[in-house]
Order: structure tokens, then C-alpha cells, then sequence
């Protein structure tokens, strides 16, 4: 077999596809890269692994730029990826998998896939997730949920260990109305840290207790899980009073706010402890302990 031939004819084809037919521009792609990838595999038990080399300055030559040694061998590692999976999205751009080819778990690689369909995340979405190590801090029971797909996941499960939360102005966190501007000044990125489905309703959202106000720090709601959830911050050590006050505004949340379809409020709680931020998570009688890092 002609090997560079019918590589050289793949890719020729695909441009071809690409220009006339422009709603299918990935799926090409996709699939003209994982037969280039596979012929490539075969040309290199045949020729050696300096075949590639060899068929990009052909290539370049023959078809102009886009036909590095780098982007031949991200087509051949993209087949050697699609034959260790059952399944591989549709959805997801060259240019996201592209990212994912740098990862060797394909546990991991699997989950990225997930959140990248789920959330509809873009290539540099996707780029910062992996960055921030999201898979590998979640925690070792969630990984075997998604691994064996045999358990309900619950929203506890998608709270990573450690948070990431940005401080891009480098503020001194010294109160807990600093610490809540500078979670406000990313709070896309606050809300991907705790898990999908999480959306943003107020800061300093007013509650009125007997003849006071009181003054929830952020009230989201999480659409996949059906229920608002109380976010407390602090910068002292996780005291018992501080359970006690979000349990009231979950309470209060519950009776003024949630609807008989909706689920149970939950609470979160970023306290301060040993110069480290750690996030208390309530739900029901349970409470996890996470700690949040600063970047």
C-alpha cells in the first residue's frame, strides 16, 4: 500500500468537504484525522517512526501549512485515543480534542468529554479546566461513579478538593466582604469549581428574621440538582454557631422561596483554618470538608 498516497488523499478530500459542505466541517475532520492517524500507525510499523517526518515536508510541499510533524502526530495519537474508547463525541471540535490529547488517563479524558458536551464549554474553557486539574481533584468515589456508570451522582460528588478560586487583583483577604468581592469577580469560575448546573441570584441577599434583617453572601441555585443553595463566607475558624446560622437561612429559603417541585436548600460554608481556606459543605445531616485554594 501507498501509504503517503492515501494519506495525501484524505486530507484532500476533507479540504474538499470542508469548502462545499460546511455544516459538517467536524465530522470530517474528526473522522478524516482518525483515518490519517490509523495510516500513519501502519506506515510507522512498516517504515519506523521517522515516516512522519518524512510525510510532513511531503505534505507541507504538496498541500501547504497545517501538515506539521506535531499535527501528524496528534492524528496519530487521536486514532490510538479512539481505539482505547467506546465512544467519542461528535460534538467536541478538532480543537478540543486537541487538548485532550496531552492526557494519558482516559478515565480522566472521558470526563472532560462529559462536562465539555454537557456544558458546552468552549476550546479555552476546556483548556482552563484542565489546567486547574479538575478531574484529579475530585474525590475517589466520584471517579469510580463515572468510571463504572452504575450510581446516581449527587451534587456533592462535583465539589472538587481543593476549590480553586481566583484572586486576580491580589487582594488581602482580611474580612469576609473581601473574600466575597473577589469570589464575585470571577464568578463563572466559582460556580464551574462547585459543579454544573450552578447559577448565580444575588450577593447580599436580604432575608428578614423575626424584627431584623439578615444578609445571605451568595444565594445561587444549582438548575440540575432543583434547589437554591446558601453560600456563607468566613474568615475565622469554622464555629458552631456558623452551622447554626446557615441552617437558618436554609430554613428560611425553604419556607419563603422553594416551591413543593423543587429540592431542599443546601449551604456552603468557606471558613479560614490553619491559613488555609476551607469550604464546609451542609447538606442535610452531612457535612464535607474541602479546602480552597488561591491563585
Amino acid at each position: 500500500m501507498n501509504y503517503y498516497s492515501e494519506i495525501k488523499n484524505e486530507l484532500i478530500n476533507n479540504e474538499i468537504t470542508k469548502r462545499v459542505k460546511d455544516y459538517s466541517k467536524n465530522k470530517s475532520d474528526l473522522t478524516t484525522y482518525y483515518n490519517v492517524g490509523k495510516l500513519l500507525s501502519e506506515a510507522g510499523k512498516h517504515y519506523g517512526e521517522g515516516i512522519i517526518k518524512e510525510y510532513s515536508k511531503r505534505l507541507t510541499v504538496e498541500l501547504g501549512k497545517g501538515y506539521s510533524k506535531r499535527n501528524l502526530w496528534l492524528m496519530l495519537r487521536f486514532y490510538i485515543l479512539k481505539e482505547k474508547m467506546q465512544t467519542m463525541s461528535a460534538l467536541l471540535s478538532w480543537s478540543h480534542y486537541v487538548e485532550l490529547l496531552s492526557l494519558d488517563n482516559v478515565d480522566e479524558i472521558n470526563y472532560y468529554i462529559m462536562i465539555a458536551e454537557q456544558q458546552n464549554l468552549s476550546v479555552r474553557q476546556l483548556r482552563e479546566r484542565i489546567k486547574n486539574k479538575e478531574y484529579e481533584r475530585l474525590d475517589d468515589t466520584t471517579k469510580e461513579k463515572l468510571i463504572n456508570n452504575t450510581t446516581p451522582v449527587v451534587i456533592t460528588d462535583f465539589i472538587k478538593n481543593p476549590i480553586v478560586i481566583k484572586n486576580n487583583s491580589n487582594k488581602e483577604i482580611i474580612s469576609e466582604k473581601v473574600l466575597q468581592k473577589v469570589i464575585l469577580e470571577d464568578i463563572p469560575s466559582f460556580l464551574d469549581e462547585l459543579g454544573s448546573g450552578f447559577t448565580f441570584i444575588k450577593n447580599e441577599y436580604r432575608i428578614k428574621i423575626g424584627d431584623s434583617y439578615n444578609y445571605i453572601d451568595l444565594l445561587l441555585y444549582n438548575y440540575e440538582f432543583n434547589c437554591f443553595v446558601v453560600v456563607e463566607l468566613k474568615v475565622t475558624e469554622l464555629k458552631k454557631e456558623h452551622i447554626g446560622q446557615i441552617e437558618v437561612y436554609m430554613n428560611y429559603i425553604d419556607k419563603h422561596l422553594r416551591k413543593p417541585t423543587q429540592d431542599k436548600t443546601i449551604g456552603i460554608i468557606i471558613c479560614k483554618k490553619d491559613n488555609k481556606f476551607i469550604m464546609e459543605y451542609c447538606s442535610d445531616e452531612r457535612i464535607l470538608a474541602r479546602e480552597y485554594q488561591e491563585i
